[in-house]
Order: C-alpha cells, then sequence, then structure tokens
C-alpha cells in the first residue's frame, strides 16, 4: 500500500500537493501545458532579478532609519543609499550620515511608487473561493512580476509530511522542490524557526512579515491567488527563480522565503508570479493551480 502510494506520489505532475485526492477525479479542470522544463519561464531571470532589485531597494530605503544597525557594519553601502535616497527623496535633508529626515511610506505605496501598481488580499469574486488577491491601484503591464509565492522551502528528501496535512498551500515546483505558504499552525512555527536560525547577526535572511497582517514585503501575498476558472481565466502565471549569490546581503529581509535545511549549498528557491496580461485596477489575480510538465 506505502509503495501504491508513493509511486502515484512521484507520478503527481500538477502544481500543488494536496489536491490530490480533491482535485484529480474532477471533469472541469483548466490546465496549463508546458512543453518542457526550460519554457516555464514567461520573462528572463535576469528580469526577475531587476524587478526584485527595484522593489527592495526602494522598501530599504523608505525604511532607511530603521536600517542605521545593518548600514554600521557596511559604510560604502551606506553612502550608496544615501546618494539614493538624496535622488529618490528630494525634500529629504541629508545632514550627515547619522541623521535625515523623510517622509515614511507605507510598502503598498512603495509598491505602487516604484513599480506603477499595488496589491492586496480581500474577499475573492469566486464564489466560496476566501481570500484572493486584488490590483487595487494602477496598471500592470503584461510579463510584470506581480507577486511572490512566500514559505518555507523544502528539497524531494526533506521531511514535510505533517505540514502537509490540510495544508492547501504547498507548492510543487518543476524539479520536485516544495514551498510551504501557509502561515498558520506547524507550517508557521517552522518558517520563523529556520528564519531566525538563519539570521546572521543584525542580518536577516528572510522576511517573517507574511505570517502577519503588517507585511514589510508587499509582494508576498501570492499563495492566496486563486485558480482560474472557465469563466475567468488565468491572468498570472508561476515562475521558478534561484536567488543569485550575488544578491545584496542588505536586501535579503525582504525575501519570503527560506529553506528547510542548509546543509546542502544552493541557491535560495522563489516562485514569483508574472502577468500574463494587462491587468487594470479592480481587477482578481487568477494563477493556473493545473500545470502538466510534458
Amino acid at each position: 500500500m506505502l509503495g501504491a502510494l508513493r509511486r502515484r506520489w512521484d507520478a503527481y505532475k500538477y502544481r500543488f500537493v494536496p489536491w490530490l485526492a480533491l482535485n484529480l477525479r474532477r471533469k472541469r479542470r483548466t490546465l496549463r501545458y508546458v512543453p518542457e522544463s526550460s519554457q516555464d519561464k514567461i520573462i528572463s531571470d535576469e528580469d526577475v532579478f531587476e524587478t526584485l532589485l527595484k522593489i527592495f531597494k526602494a522598501l530599504f530605503i523608505n525604511d532607511f532609519s530603521r536600517q542605521a544597525h545593518i548600514l554600521a557594519l557596511l559604510p560604502d553601502i551606506r553612502c550608496k543609499y544615501l546618494e539614493l535616497l538624496t535622488v529618490e527623496q528630494k525634500r529629504s535633508k541629508v545632514k550627515s550620515c547619522n541623521h535625515q529626515s523623510q517622509h515614511v511610506f507605507s510598502p503598498e505605496e512603495v509598491l505602487f511608487n516604484t513599480l506603477g501598481f499595488s496589491i492586496t488580499r480581500d474577499r475573492s469574486s469566486l464564489v466560496s473561493a476566501g481570500t484572493g488577491v486584488f490590483v487595487t491601484k494602477g496598471f500592470v503591464p503584461k510579463g510584470t512580476v506581480v507577486s511572490m509565492y512566500p514559505g518555507t522551502v523544502y528539497r524531494k528528501h526533506e521531511p514535510i509530511f505533517f505540514q502537509s496535512l490540510g495544508n492547501p498551500f504547498i507548492f510543487r515546483c518543476i524539479d520536485g522542490i516544495l514551498i510551504d505558504g501557509n502561515d498558520k499552525g506547524l507550517s508557521r512555527s517552522v518558517y520563523r524557526s529556520c528564519s531566525r536560525r538563519d539570521q546572521l547577526g543584525p542580518f536577516q535572511m528572510s522576511d517573517e512579515s507574511w505570517l502577519t497582517a503588517a507585511l514589510q514585503n508587499p509582494l508576498a501575498v501570492g499563495q492566496y491567488v486563486n485558480n482560474c476558472s472557465h469563466d475567468k481565466a488565468a491572468n498570472v502565471c508561476y515562475q521558478e527563480f534561484d536567488v543569485p549569490g550575488y544578491f545584496p546581503v542588505e536586501l535579503k529581509q525582504y525575501l519570503p522565503n527560506i529553506v528547510y535545511s542548509h546543509d546542502i549549498e544552493s541557491n535560495l528557491r522563489c516562485v514569483v508570479l508574472v502577468t500574463l496580461r494587462d491587468i487594470k485596477q479592480g481587477e482578481e489575480l487568477f494563477s493556473n493551480y493545473y500545470t502538466i510538465v510534458n
């Protein structure tokens, strides 16, 4: 019996793990087919990297006064950000490296000011779908990183059985890596434990705020994007992205992912949601939970 379950698990090719018994027999499924794993990218990794770098830098500058303990250890980086602060916050008057005045925006306002849109969680327009994600302000062009899928990253051999029980937020990557985006229960405790384990002095290697109502990274709501239907087609697509080793250490505090075990050297796996078409203010984001890679 265990052998049969293992074979069925290994043969499962859909994005979300817990949907096995619930969805495999449903006839009205929306499917997304990908000919090869190499074609499961809407935009380049360079574009993803540049977008994350842009919004994270803006968040860092907006929260500049809280970064003193980090910048004290990075004098060169500190001067660079002071120059950016002078350019982007024209009303700020930098009197010294230790004192400046600036208007502090909310993370959602920073997102809008930087990328031209803002998103939020709200009740879905789909009946009985629970929470969804909406574009609340601005306009999102096709091929834009509009959200991130937060959570603990598990490799194939790592234990996730107990976390997966009753958990609809486990995302499966093409290569079998799993991301647990549940912000409650055991999943929440595991993420916080791993995040605090990896903290290096004042340097946070990940963002814990997605576990709360007060988001530090406004993009970290991708786990609440609902599956499309035959009436409402998908307007975003999941895209896997490995964070390069040269990602700025001071900006890792905004990455909403952490590895379950760091005994193996590898780049952090993230999943972003990229728009498949232009999306206007007021529209809900819909993805496709059922992606089959041939």
